[in-house]
């Protein structure tokens, strides 16, 4: 295939890499550089966010993504605890943490903690519970003659420190209500 690999790179490795085909008619040449990237994790391109939101009883991802290389190692901490993983909780291969089931307790101080062997760092964000929005009048099925106008009404309980919008679509397709304002009208109610 004339294929070119390169195991456990070290910095003697970098440098302009030439492949030269050749054949009775001629030869062709072709140039690629390969850089050797090492680097101790930082957040300053990527911290972690400050303020991250979580659904009473649901999931949420913190996610915890340095430029680093090589890969770095994470770990987690609520505090001063460090988190392992358990049946609600889990830190995945990329870094992120993931918690099911959320509640109150959950709330509080999360730190990422990412180690290679050129450096460590960390970054820190505020995990708040919110209350889960939950449908609480779904539309319903309706027969209409031809001709007719329809109505279909949904309303939605939600945490009152959060905005909420209703979306609708129709075959899974979004309702565009601003070209379609002749065939389609969205009333809000209070």
């Amino acid at each position: 295939k004339g294929e070119l690999r390169i195991q456990s790179l070290t910095f003697e490795d970098a440098g302009m890499y030439q492949c030269i085909a050749e054949n009775t008619h001629g030869i062709i040449y072709a140039n690629a550089e390969l850089k050797i990237v090492a680097s101790p994790p930082t957040f300053e391109l990527n911290p972690m966010k400050k303020k991250i939101l979580a659904a009473k009883g649901g999931r949420v991802i913190i996610e915890c993504k340095p430029k680093a290389a090589p890969k770095p190692k994470f770990s987690w901490s609520k505090g001063t605890e460090l988190l392992v993983n358990g049946s609600r909780i889990r830190i995945w291969d990329d870094g992120s943490l993931e918690i099911i089931n959320v509640t109150k307790l959950d709330e509080g101080r999360y730190t990422c903690f990412a180690e290679n062997n050129r450096g460590k760092a960390n970054s820190t964000g505020v995990l708040e519970m919110t209350e889960a929005t939950r449908i609480t009048l779904a539309p319903l099925n309706v027969d209409v003659t031809v001709g007719e106008n329809a109505t279909m009404q949904c309303i939605a309980s939600h945490d009152p420190t959060l905005d909420l919008t209703f979306i609708w679509s129709l075959n899974g397709f979004v309702i565009d209500f601003e070209k379609e304002h002749e065939h389609y009208e969205r009333n809000f109610m209070v």
